[in-house]
């Protein structure tokens, strides 16, 4: 890998963060939608998949960026032989190990999780009120 790595700057980290847990807000938010105003349903079922359109394309991007770093450099190779590392691959070293300390992901997994929970009670209980 001939250029340096860098992370993205946190502005855009968190803009795509946002894309993320809206999308799976509005996912969850549908049943309960649908309870409430199911015209509703479908703008919100766009902003969802749209969203996540944006959000996985930006996942996908960051985790390629990561394992070519690795593989165009033979890191995994160089540290499993116990081979020295030049400051290039340090560098990518760090690249790597930083894009995963700043990645705001677990956020949005933890969301995703406490969201789900929470439109499968939400659904459980308009279901009852039916």
């Amino acid at each position: 890998m001939n250029r340096h790595p860098h992370t993205l700057p946190p502005l855009v980290i968190f803009f795509f963060m946002a894309i993320g847990l809206v999308s799976a807000v509005a996912f969850r938010l549908m049943t309960i939608i649908y309870a409430i105003k199911p015209t509703l349903v479908r703008p919100i079922w766009y902003i969802g998949v749209i969203g996540y359109i944006f959000f996985f394309a930006y996942r996908f991007y960051i985790s390629e960026k990561r394992k070519n770093a690795v593989r165009d450099n033979h890191l995994l190779e160089k540290i499993q032989q116990g081979a020295d590392l030049d400051p290039d691959d340090r560098e990518h070293v760090a690249y790597v190990l930083s894009s995963i300390i700043k990645s705001k992901e677990h956020i949005n997994y933890l969301s995703i999780f406490l969201l789900s929970i929470l439109a499968i009670g939400a659904d459980i209980i308009l279901s009852w009120h039916h």
